[in-house]
């Protein structure tokens, strides 16, 4: 992963930040973590697989505290947190970053999807977020401190592309993560609470596999994504913003939703 270097004398953005990382040990949650912590952060990664986090913690580093358990378990957030207090002193910010595709649950297009498909991406991709956000809220009003959440949406919430990406509670729960991110952004900003999103493209990451794997999609995705040569995304190209929404810097920033996606929205996108 690209290592930022700042220079001697410069402080760090996020220099004495404590933050928790929602599905922060594989594909954008660890490259997040590394960018954290390289930006002076001390940082609490949460994944489900002990194996995973086991070779996170290993990466981060004494900077960092690895936890293996479900985000879709309203237990996890308020645990990361005082996780984050006990051994950080402190809980500046939340991002996560967790979700799933509901595919092997039977998401699929409307016609198609299965009941367990809409009700199991519902829950890996928006419960498990509500019950991340409402923890950090609580946390910060407790403090009294205010502090950032950082939520994962996707430009499939808004920029459909039918012929390769035909799942439909997917997109609804991204869509659905920007209608609470704004509202509650309006509702706590008198307490200094910012809550922004980033919309990533298609970024290769263990869930990108079934589109990474297929040459005709690869071929869309060049033109679908022209920026850089036209190509998949890397989790480390949303590493700037997601410090930057961590940081100081963006203190007047709220209600946000960036869409990082290589130019996805804004191109039509060729088929063979």
């Amino acid at each position: 992963m690209p290592v930022v270097a700042y220079a001697r004398g410069v402080t760090p953005p996020l220099d004495g930040k404590s933050i928790v990382i929602i599905g922060g040990t594989t594909g954008l949650g660890l490259s997040a973590a590394c960018a954290f912590v390289e930006a002076g952060a001390r940082v609490v990664a949460v994944g489900r697989s002990t194996d995973n986090c086991t070779a996170a913690q290993a990466q981060l580093g004494d900077a960092a505290r690895v936890l293996a358990a479900d985000a879709c378990d309203s237990r996890t957030a308020p645990c990361a947190i005082d996780e984050a207090l006990r051994s950080f002193q402190g809980f500046d910010g939340l991002y996560h970053v967790a979700g799933a595709s509901g595919r092997d649950f039977g998401d699929g297009p409307l016609h198609e999807m299965t009941d367990e498909g809409w009700r199991k991406t519902i829950d890996l991709n928006l419960t498990s977020l509500m019950f991340s956000n409402r923890a950090a809220v609580r946390q910060f009003i407790a403090q009294r401190t205010g502090g950032s959440i950082l939520n994962m949406a996707s430009v499939v919430a808004w920029s459909p592309s039918p012929r390769y990406f035909a799942t439909h509670a997917y997109p609804a729960t991204k869509a659905a993560i920007v209608g609470l991110t704004t509202p509650a952004a309006a509702y706590y900003a008198p307490q200094n609470i910012r809550i922004n999103a980033i919309a990533p493209g298609l970024i290769e990451t263990p869930m990108a596999q079934r589109a990474a794997q297929n040459p005709e999609i690869m071929s869309f995705i060049k033109t679908k994504q022209p920026l850089d040569g036209g190509r998949i995304g890397a989790p480390s190209d949303l590493d700037a913003a997601a410090v930057y929404f961590m940081s100081d810097g963006a203190k007047f920033c709220t209600g946000q939703v960036l869409a990082i996606d290589g130019g996805w929205c804004v191109s039509e996108g060729q088929h063979e």
